[in-house]
């Protein structure tokens, strides 16, 4: 399928302020903010939107309560601080979602875990969300698909996220706001000229070249390639490539809530409510050494994720009721922890050089992160690069909401309930599916539409041709992967030969 607009290349030899390389949550809310700064951006990414890894996370956005046995105190209250600032600015893609953890004597003692619930209730300043309590599994709702053994428990508040889709709503900001992103687009090498970078992008209908007054590689897990083998520098700091797998399985428990489980190795896993009638489970932590675009969850992961299941739940899931799989490589800034669990979830930058005055244009590198914390990433990666930038804008995104986010209130409850009354021919379920993916900008996705003869073809359950093309259109989506595993989950629900048939379809469909 031929480029869409939004997505056709920059002049050759044009000169940006920033070239961003590495499309994942880091490099659009970096590549965000600066253009709502004023700088001129282009970002790129070799593949799709978030695919390397941030469409592969656990989809939350938390402070990471298990930090806090690391001491990792400033990274805790700063992504509690962002759970908040995120929650207002995407309330259609990230909500509330309350964990319960049934306590288990042997992994940690109860004063231990009071003790971190009470920080975590007071270390970022919580506005909107419950505080933790405790809970008598023998009386509690959520207490009932617990095996017998486990009588009490804490419960707390954390929020879901939709990944792949913040990641895609930051790249859409930032193209509003003027920058230009490049999908499918290979930095194929970089060298300083004349005080600039000349950039070399491997794009889908060739090669070209463009200049740039800085970088900023946001590569993620090929973070390190890009500074040796792209840019041809000697880095000072690594990367340790950590794989976390996922499950997927039917959801076996009633109630809203999430929980979080002990294992006997001191690890936690989470196993969160997951498209109404879902369950997703991970993590695991494993270090990795294979190449990231090819990471997969293995067997091994599967049994330790279930066993863990088993050892809680009296009805847990075996192996049959595995539906789906899915691995990610985190690159996480290495700390030289003996165990992957603790090593460290910070973020560190790596300048060369670090300040202006020798008259070499520089590069900033990305080490490490986590969903949660990326805008205030993007922030601080900004104020290190404004020596170079003299008159670069002040930070803005702490109160701008996400392209659909800007709901009254952040209560898309009532949203919703709106929409809905305008759209009554919508049935309830594909509403809701409208308004979580695409909040205010479903309006736009409905356009003229008064029937559900209007939407064109349907491919499966709440799949339409006028979503697909309002994808392509609007969000650089190509492949069918981009469409139903990355900025819908519609894949989850098609059985092979609709896939094959909604693949034809999107081959055949005529460009945007």
């Amino acid at each position: 399928m031929a480029d869409t607009a939004r997505s056709a290349p920059a002049a050759a030899e044009k000169v940006y302020d920033l070239v961003v390389i590495g499309g994942g949550i880091n490099g659009a809310g970096i590549a965000r903010d600066a253009a709502g700064r004023g700088l001129s951006v282009l970002l790129c990414e070799q593949g799709d939107l978030g695919e390397g890894t941030s469409s592969r996370s656990g989809k939350l956005v938390h402070g990471g309560l298990r930090y806090l046995e690391y001491y990792e105190f400033r990274l805790v209250r700063e992504a509690l601080i962002e759970r908040e600032v995120l929650l207002r600015a995407a309330p259609h893609v990230i909500w509330p979602l309350r964990f319960v953890l049934p306590h288990s004597p042997e992994q940690r003692p109860a004063w231990l875990i009071r003790l971190g619930l009470f920080l975590y209730d007071h270390l970022g300043g919580r506005e909107r969300l419950p505080a933790s309590r405790a809970l008598d599994l023998r009386h509690d709702p959520a207490g009932r698909p617990i095996r017998p053994g486990f009588v009490r428990a804490f419960e707390y508040s954390d929020c879901w996220v939709d990944d792949s889709r913040l990641v895609v709503l930051n790249a859409l900001d930032a193209a509003a706001r003027g920058a230009a992103v490049l999908t499918r687009t290979a930095c194929g090498g970089a060298r300083r000229e004349a005080g600039l970078w000349s950039v070399a992008l491997d794009a889908p209908d060739g090669w070209r070249t463009v200049r740039a007054r800085a970088l900023v590689n946001a590569a993620g897990p090929w973070v390190e390639q890009v500074i040796g083998s792209v840019a041809g520098l000697n880095g000072r700091r690594r990367v340790r490539l950590v794989k976390g797998s996922h499950l997927v399985t039917r959801k076996f428990w009633d109630g809203p809530q999430a929980y979080l489980l002990q294992n006997r190795d001191r690890r936690v896993i989470f196993v969160n409510p997951y498209l109404d009638d879902l369950a997703l489970i991970g993590t695991t932590d494993i270090p990795y050494e294979g190449r990231p675009e090819e990471v997969a969850a293995d067997e091994d992961e599967t049994g330790y994720l279930l066993e863990v299941l088993d050892r809680y739940f009296a009805a847990a899931p075996g192996r049959a009721e595995v539906l789906h799989r899915f691995s990610g490589v985190r690159p996480l800034y290495d700390d030289d922890a003996e165990n992957p669990s603790a090593v460290t979830r910070d973020y560190v930058f790596d300048s060369d050089p670090a300040t202006p005055g020798d008259g070499r244009a520089p590069i900033l590198s990305v080490f490490g992160g986590k969903i949660t914390t990326y805008r205030k990433l993007a922030e601080h990666a900004l104020r290190s690069l404004a020596p170079f930038f003299p008159s670069l804008g002040p930070p803005w995104t702490a109160t701008a909401p996400l392209p659909g986010g800007d709901l009254p209130d952040a209560d898309f409850e009532a949203f919703l309930a709106g929409f809905a009354q305008r759209h009554p021919w919508l049935p309830p379920r594909l509403a809701r599916h409208y308004a979580r993916l695409y909040g205010t900008r479903a309006e736009d996705l409905l356009d003229g539409a008064e029937t559900l003869a209007d939407l064109g073809r349907s491919f499966g359950p709440l799949f339409h041709e006028r979503e697909a093309d309002f994808l392509v259109r609007e969000e650089w989506a190509r492949s069918a992967e981009d469409i139903l595993e990355r900025r819908t989950k519609h894949g989850l629900f098609l059985d092979p030969e609709q896939r094959a048939a909604f693949a034809d379809w999107l081959e055949r469909a005529p460009v945007a």
